[in-house]
């Protein structure tokens, strides 16, 4: 039987890296013009939600994406506040 912890890493992985186009593409150009600040204001709080939550349970797989899609969501977010001024 696969340990629940082997998907949790996988679905991690999928999660994750939905956020590396944009952030690659924000990296590219140096402008964050046309995204949604309060959007990713409301994911980097949802994804900070995740994580406490992964704290909680003491579960790797949730800790680890969370860590990291929370640290590409604050470099988008950076961008989109640079981008306004």
């Amino acid at each position: 039987m696969i340990h629940p912890e082997y998907i949790g890493f996988i679905a991690a992985t999928l999660t994750t890296s939905a956020f590396l186009p944009q952030a690659f593409k924000i990296w590219k150009s140096k402008t964050a013009d046309g995204l949604s600040l309060s959007m990713y204001l409301v994911m980097g709080t949802g994804t900070l939600s995740w994580l406490v939550y992964g704290i909680l349970i003491e579960s790797p797989s949730v800790i680890v994406a969370n860590c990291i899609s929370f640290s590409i969501i604050l470099f988008i977010i950076t961008f989109i506040i640079r981008s306004k001024k």
